[in-house]
């Protein structure tokens, strides 16, 4: 026989409350059918644990009931006292053929040790319950074997309500996205909301800016509720754009255009924190650049007010009226570039526009009134160029406008620029029949060996250059290089 009792739990668990004794009681049996067993309680923490019979005598086949006290000095003791491995309670026995004993007796009795000393069970002490299980999720090693080991126990012992506001809880740290999914596997409603905040799971998981979480929770089958989810404003806010493909792709159905209180779209936020990657995703995922908020804003006037220069260039290529639309307060964009004076930005919203048509027109005062407009030559880009790669010395050759062409090149236009098939202004003044500004433009620099010329004569318009000598000759001693 190496046993005389026999303990009726294999481990002790302490539902663990703050401020409150935390106890936990078990059973022991006397397997001895005509002797008494004296028994003795002790365990690996003798500072952390106190029993209510440390010592006691067990008749024969009877059983004796214990309790495992939790030591908490004071109120202020609030976290579980959490290890890895786990305190013990030992149990030992001994028999007692007089069956009467006093504790002083019983004391002396286990201080010696010897064959009559029975190790009769050891029994692993657990905390239990939901704050045992806030306690680990708060824990700075959260994710270590030990912690995952400790929580497996702690969640059995929480009820379904308690389960749903520790998911809650998890979702809130950044990191710890193996307590998510340990939460719902337990049994948390993945769409549990805060009966006052409204508030779920996901959106405290999208708030910290947890990832794995928000696919876990994806994967479970949160639902969304677009008249509190804005997940995206969330993440273009937060400049995540991982997090932005994690959503599209859990919700291939959400509407990009979904607008918060004040009628700003995710891509208006993303305009505001000037993100081009980000404003790229959504746009080419559907997003509207026209859009235009309470104010009437657009995300281009965002951008502008902020001086985002790449984004600003990006949602005037891929938006149709964002340019000219006027907010409610009458502004445009380029209205507002001037009030925060962000000068890089004139061009691309107003003054490049005025340059082309002026230059169409051969409008002197106008090109001049621009220029001035701007604070110099630096504020205005004299090379922009329209849809078709044409910049205003591109117009100003084409339409025979030799004064405008001429205030352009003195101010430092580009004479060889090329447009999207590779026409320069002067291929575009000899096909225009314009030979006084292709001489212009040869006697300031422009470059007569370019493809432009070649495909001139190759398409018959020789006669352009006929009645120029200077234009031929220049011609044809490129044609003999080439």
């Amino acid at each position: 026989m190496d046993k005389l009792v026999k303990p009726d739990l294999q481990e002790l668990c302490i539902c663990f409350n703050r401020g409150q004794k935390c106890s936990a009681t078990f059973k022991l049996t006397n397997v001895m059918h005509t002797m008494s067993v004296a028994v003795s309680l002790t365990s690996t923490n003798s500072s952390l644990f106190s029993f209510s019979h440390p010592f006691s005598i067990i008749p024969p086949q009877s059983t004796s009931t214990y309790t495992l006290f939790l030591n908490q000095n004071n109120d202020s003791d609030d976290q579980p006292p959490l290890c890895s491995p786990l305190d013990t309670v030992i149990v030992r026995s001994s028999m007692l053929p007089i069956g009467k004993a006093n504790q002083d007796h019983l004391r002396r009795l286990f201080s010696k040790p010897g064959p009559h000393i029975f190790k009769d069970a050891f029994l692993p002490i657990s905390f239990v319950g939901p704050q045992v299980v806030e306690s680990l999720i708060l824990s700075p090693g959260a994710k270590s074997l030990e912690v995952a080991f400790l929580l497996s126990k702690a969640l059995f012992w929480c009820d379904k309500g308690q389960l749903d506001s520790l998911l809650m809880c998890a979702a809130k740290s950044p990191d710890n996205s193996s307590f998510v999914s340990a939460m719902i596997d337990a049994g948390a409603d993945v769409n549990y909301r805060d009966p006052e905040t409204k508030q779920s799971a996901m959106t405290l998981s999208v708030e910290s800016g947890n990832i794995d979480a928000v696919q876990a929770l994806i994967q479970a089958g949160y639902e969304l509720d677009c008249s509190v989810d804005l997940f995206l404003h969330d993440a273009a806010a937060m400049e995540r754009l991982d997090l932005l493909e994690i959503l599209c792709l859990g919700y291939p159905d959400l509407d990009l255009d979904l607008v918060d209180s004040k009628g700003r779209t995710a891509l208006h936020m993303a305009a505001i924190q000037g993100n081009l990657s980000m404003i790229r995703f959504l746009v080419s995922s559907g997003s509207d650049p026209d859009v235009v908020d309470c104010r009437g804003w657009t995300p281009l006037h965002y951008a502008t007010e902020e001086g985002h220069v790449q984004v600003v260039e990006y949602l005037l290529n891929h938006s149709i009226s964002a340019k000219y639309t006027i907010s409610r307060d009458g502004k445009t964009a380029y209205d507002i570039a001037l009030e925060e004076g962000h000068s890089q930005l004139y061009n691309m919203l107003y003054l490049g526009d005025v340059l082309h048509s002026a230059a169409r027109r051969g409008d002197i005062e106008s090109i001049q009134a621009c220029l001035a407009e701007s604070g110099g030559v630096a504020n205005v880009d004299l090379n922009s160029r329209d849809q078709n790669g044409w910049t205003p010395l591109h117009r100003a050759a084409f339409k025979g406008k030799i004064e405008c062409v001429k205030m352009l090149v003195s101010h430092g236009a580009q004479l060889d620029i090329v447009d999207e098939i590779g026409y320069s202004p002067i291929h575009l003044a000899v096909e225009a029949g314009h030979m006084k500004i292709a001489t212009y433009l040869l006697a300031h620099g422009a470059k007569s060996n370019l493809k432009s010329l070649k495909s001139v004569a190759s398409d018959g318009k020789m006669d352009c250059f006929q009645n120029h000598p200077f234009l031929l000759n220049q011609y044809y001693q490129e044609k003999e290089i080439a």
